[in-house]
């Protein structure tokens, strides 16, 4: 087969700009995967960039097939791949997974969680990757600290509450009302409400804030963190200058792939003591109402694309 189905955009735009459409069926090269997609998932990202908000920075060829994260079954390996073989169960951060097929280096790929459905482990990648690395990397969040998670119900967010609990950290989160309950079955020691309560007038002398949000909710942090605190976005890069006044350290995230960190969160999945967070399932050709439900921002877990 020369031809898969695929989603394209031609141009930047709506959601209307995205295709369901006949594509190039990508080939394994040299250290490269050729992954039969069964899940994707929908990000911020993926529809921030369709929009054009990011071509600035982050221009791009079209046309173009979205999507980061895929779950799928391996169609064929290129010469030097070690790790893998064809009918190995995979989850990975790719370029490209909004498809039938895609290519991936063998370093963006880890073997599938058993136990789990490939929609549940397409949910996981760019979401818990990002979620780890700021934690973990950048905060180096330790037994016993506290955290402050911004958007705690979201995708990014949910795996952080996640984490931290592991780690032995405490929890703070805010969320919208009607996801209290929510945050704390994650595992939130304190849900603060943010539509109905200031959280800087709640908080004091935390040693991590993790921004997911931005804009006020950046801004506003700063005041909570003891001093040589940290603040970690996934947002918007912080003011440094912000950082200094409040005596804080300020670091913006970009996610890498990495297979390590991967095979790490798989077995946290696989023994139970994380569990990724599925809002809603989709096909691939409905991928247009998919990113308009992402674009609303109160999605609670994450919207999978499945496809047949």
């Amino acid at each position: 087969m020369s031809t898969m189905k695929a989603v394209r955009i031609h141009q930047y735009g709506p959601s209307d700009v995205l295709a369901f459409e006949d594509s190039p069926r990508p080939q394994p090269d040299a250290g490269v995967v050729l992954v039969r997609v069964r899940a994707s998932s929908v990000n911020p990202i993926d529809w921030k960039i369709r929009a054009g908000y990011l071509k600035q920075w982050m221009p791009i060829p079209m046309p173009f097939v979205p999507g980061r994260d895929v779950s799928g079954i391996v169609e064929a390996v290129g010469p030097g791949v070690s790790r893998f073989k064809k009918g190995d169960e995979v989850f990975g951060l790719v370029n490209g997974a909004y498809a039938e097929f895609v290519a991936a280096r063998e370093e963006e790929l880890a073997r599938k969680p058993r136990g789990i459905t490939h929609a549940q482990a397409a949910a996981i990648p760019l979401a818990a990757l990002t979620a780890w690395q700021a934690l973990f990397d950048k905060a180096q969040l330790q037994a016993g600290q506290t955290v402050l998670v911004h958007g705690a119900a979201g995708g990014v967010g949910s795996f952080a509450v996640q984490f931290a609990k592991v780690k032995g950290a405490r929890v703070i989160a805010t969320a919208s009302q009607s996801n209290q309950a929510f945050v704390k079955e994650l595992g939130a020691d304190q849900a603060i409400d943010y539509a109905k309560e200031r959280f800087e007038e709640a908080v004091r002398g935390v040693d991590v804030v993790f921004d997911t949000i931005g804009g006020e909710t950046q801004q506003r942090s700063y005041a909570v963190l003891r001093r040589g605190g940290i603040l970690v976005s996934v947002a918007a890069p912080p003011s440094a200058d912000e950082a200094a006044k409040h005596g804080v350290r300020a670091e913006f995230l970009a996610t890498q792939p990495d297979a390590t960190q991967l095979g790490q969160i798989a077995q946290l999945v696989e023994a139970g003591e994380v569990k990724p967070q599925v809002g809603a399932v989709m096909s691939l050709a409905d991928v247009r109402r998919a990113h308009q439900m992402s674009e609303t921002g109160h999605m609670r877990g994450k919207i999978v694309l499945s496809v047949a």
